[in-house]
């Protein structure tokens, strides 16, 4: 369903949707809103691949084709889960900025609201789409996260490039842990027992003087996270590098 979700979804039925009215119900009790939960529902219970219409169907305990009058497709469909989503990030648009600390308050507040949401909604891991269509609930999410920025000294480029920075930072963190979590489901061995169970072998098979700094620097990370590695300490470490550098690059201007 994620590959090739941009040629699925025609743009028009999309934004017509997510624009539109999502609580008036069809003939058949159905609302889009109840549709989209469903596929969501779906989505984290059985991952998304499992999302096909029929499947929602389904779950609704309705045919499949009172969907279609609903929503014309599946791509259609992802465009709205996504934006569904998006939703329950902030109560509203000002919620970023009304976070202690200022702009980089706010910058940590919001790098943990999107942390948090793919850790809810793995899913939406897999459905990002470059091209997604813009919906109600992601143009506020925008506006939100951007209005920390305004009038701190960086152009409107800047700024987007600055958000763009740390929300792609949480993304690949965020990845890492999802992967992370379907390893240990699959091999039923938590990182930490993984860790105990292979760091002596890996120690009598990776030859300190061959590789010294890796040896040096992999052991102790190893015994520090128990694991290969720790995506919840990766965004921290990161997103504070991120954020010094944004400050370096406000007080560049400042100086001036």
């Amino acid at each position: 369903m994620s590959a090739k979700r941009a040629s699925d979804a025609d743009p028009a039925r999309s934004l017509a949707l997510l624009w539109g009215s999502h609580g008036k119900p069809g003939r058949s009790g159905l609302t889009v809103r109840s549709i989209v939960l469903a596929a969501i529902e779906l989505a984290n219970a059985e991952g998304l691949d499992a999302v096909s219409m029929r499947q929602v169907a389904e779950r609704l305990g309705v045919g499949t084709m009172s969907l279609y009058t609903h929503v014309p497709g599946k791509g259609e469909l992802l465009d709205l889960m996504i934006d569904t989503a998006y939703g329950e990030l902030y109560a509203d648009v000002d919620t970023p900025s009304r976070q202690p600390g200022g702009w980089r308050g706010a910058l940590e507040f919001v790098a943990a609201r999107n942390w948090d949401l793919h850790r809810r909604n793995p899913w939406m891991l897999q459905a990002r789409d470059p091209r997604s269509t813009l919906g109600p609930n992601a143009t506020l999410k925008y506006e939100a996260e951007l209005r920390p920025l305004e009038g701190v000294g960086l152009s409107d480029v800047e700024m987007d490039s600055v958000l763009t920075l740390v929300l792609s930072h949480v993304e690949s963190t965020a990845r890492t842990g999802a992967d992370q979590l379907r390893v240990q489901r699959e091999s039923g061995m938590t990182d930490a027992e993984w860790w105990l169970t292979n760091s002596p072998l890996l120690e009598r098979l990776v030859d300190a003087t061959r590789f010294p700094v890796a040896s040096r620097v992999g052991q102790a990370a190893g015994e520090a996270y128990q694991a290969i590695t720790d995506p919840a300490h990766a965004l921290t470490f990161g997103l504070e590098r991120i954020l010094d550098g944004v400050a370096a690059l406000i007080a560049s201007r400042e100086n001036a």
